[in-house]
């Protein structure tokens, strides 16, 4: 971005004089005192603690401007400061604004699992053709969102933004924030049923990312998922249905799985192989909900085909990693849902290998009162002649390592640590894994298995 701070102030109805500072340009906007660039616009958000204590180091990091909510006493009177009601809401207004004035075509994404790969997906397809911009790293709130839109640069033709959510109106709010050309629904899983309850009441959410969908819109929808069929029958906008089976308008055949590798044909294109530089099947389906917004936005499927087989992908999620003992390392560490785990214990039982495949699974947080089922729900894809040991990390991973020992697994290839033991943790697999191992780390982010990696990934 790149605006005047008079233009700014304008946009959220700033409620004190700038006139001394108006010609001031901001480049970019942040809400972290401690990690931002020259020229940013300082964003004090109140959460544990109340942003306006940063604001002087917001300034002496860079930043050249800062809103500051009108119930908060002015104590700076040398620096340009934005007063406005809510920093938040002001944060949302000026996003957009500024999404207006670009006026890209917005895909927006959201899904109980794969949002974020497909995210990576689509942007790699669609920057063959245009100058695109996508949601960095989980920034896919009701902050994330608005920071998304005022990264963009001028030139950006199309954004694609990640849509998060773990309550009843949240995709409704920010849908309505970025009134998408197109919305893409991944999947409906298991994840947040702790504030929602049931997977029906998780599609009615996740559904709320039609609610701004612009009335010649599109919906990319799993079309093997009763629950979002049945649902998108009262959407009017068009829509293109994915997934595996032959009823879907894409759908994929000649799956086959290799090492590191996914390959695969599209009913529209059969004599297209594409290429994901991943494994699990699940990622078929991502890959097809990129295809089906490449499609749309008449992306040829060549450059489809090559994007996929190119495609960055964000950090943590599902990347091979060398160990340091010579060991593949398959490295999901950001996030897990039941739904995600059982695909990924399938995806690593069924691939080749000289030694022992180790499962390292930490906890699968917000699933509420379903939380001891569905963790020993788990022991459905871990079968000891396929999963040769189990590292299990958290207080409900000891409903997985009871119905495991209840199904027969060996008692002592079962490992159990607190969640505050992960320096055990290290030091027993380090102990013990050899080159020809495969590992998984598997866990919701607040386990932090990410500090595992850290410690068995190769220099």
């Amino acid at each position: 971005m790149k605006m005047k701070l008079a233009e700014i102030a304008k946009a959220i109805n700033a409620q004190n004089d700038i006139e001394q500072w108006k010609d001031i340009e901001v480049t970019n906007v942040s809400f972290d005192s401690r990690h931002l660039e020259q020229g940013s616009l300082f964003v004090p958000l109140q959460g544990v603690q109340d942003g306006h204590q940063y604001v002087p180091s917001a300034f002496a990091n860079g930043a050249v401007a800062s809103l500051w909510a009108s119930d908060h006493e002015i104590t700076d009177q040398t620096h340009p400061l934005l007063v406005v009601s809510d920093p938040l809401k002001a944060l949302q207004q000026l996003g957009k604004y500024y999404l207006h004035k670009i006026n890209p075509i917005v895909i927006a994404v959201t899904g109980s699992n794969g949002k974020t790969t497909t995210k990576d997906m689509i942007a790699s397809i669609l920057s063959t053709q245009f100058n695109v911009t996508k949601t960095y790293a989980n920034f896919n709130n009701e902050i994330g969102v608005p920071v998304t839109l005022l990264n963009m640069e001028a030139n950006t033709e199309v954004v694609v933004v990640e849509m998060g959510m773990d309550r009843f109106g949240q995709l409704d709010f920010l849908s309505k924030l970025v009134n998408p050309d197109i919305a893409v629904i991944t999947m409906i899983g298991e994840a947040h049923i702790e504030f929602f309850g049931t997977r029906d009441k998780i599609a009615d959410a996740k559904m709320e990312i039609t609610h701004g969908l612009k009335a010649d819109g599109m919906l990319v929808f799993n079309g093997d998922e009763p629950l979002l069929e049945e649902r998108a029958k009262d959407i009017p906008q068009q829509q293109t249905r994915f997934g595996r089976q032959l009823s879907n308008d894409l759908y994929a055949t000649s799956v086959k799985e290799q090492p590191r590798q996914l390959t695969f044909t599209v009913n529209e294109w059969p004599e297209e192989q594409f290429m994901i530089p991943m494994v699990g099947e699940y990622n078929v389906n991502n890959a097809l909900a990129a295809i089906g917004v490449g499609h749309i936005l008449h992306i040829t499927p060549a450059h489809m085909r090559e994007a996929l087989a190119n495609v960055e992908l964000t950090e943590n999620r599902a990347e091979w990693v060398d160990g340091k003992n010579g060991e593949q390392i398959l490295s999901d560490v950001y996030n897990s849902n039941p739904t995600a785990a059982k695909q990924v214990l399938k995806t690593i039982s069924a691939m080749p290998i000289n030694g022992r495949r180790i499962a390292v699974l930490g906890d699968m947080l917000e699933l509420g009162n379903a939380a001891p089922r569905l963790h020993a729900s788990l022991a459905e894809e871990i079968d000891p002649q396929k999963i040769n040991s189990v590292y299990l990390v958290g207080e409900q991973m000891k409903n997985l390592k009871d119905k495991l020992i209840q199904d027969g697994y060996p008692a002592d290839n079962i490992h159990h640590y607190a969640a505050s033991d992960l320096n055990q943790l290290i030091a027993d697999l380090t102990s013990t894994l050899t080159g020809d191992d495969l590992v998984l780390l598997k866990a919701s982010h607040g386990i932090h298995l990410e500090e595992v990696l850290t410690a068995l990934k190769a220099e």
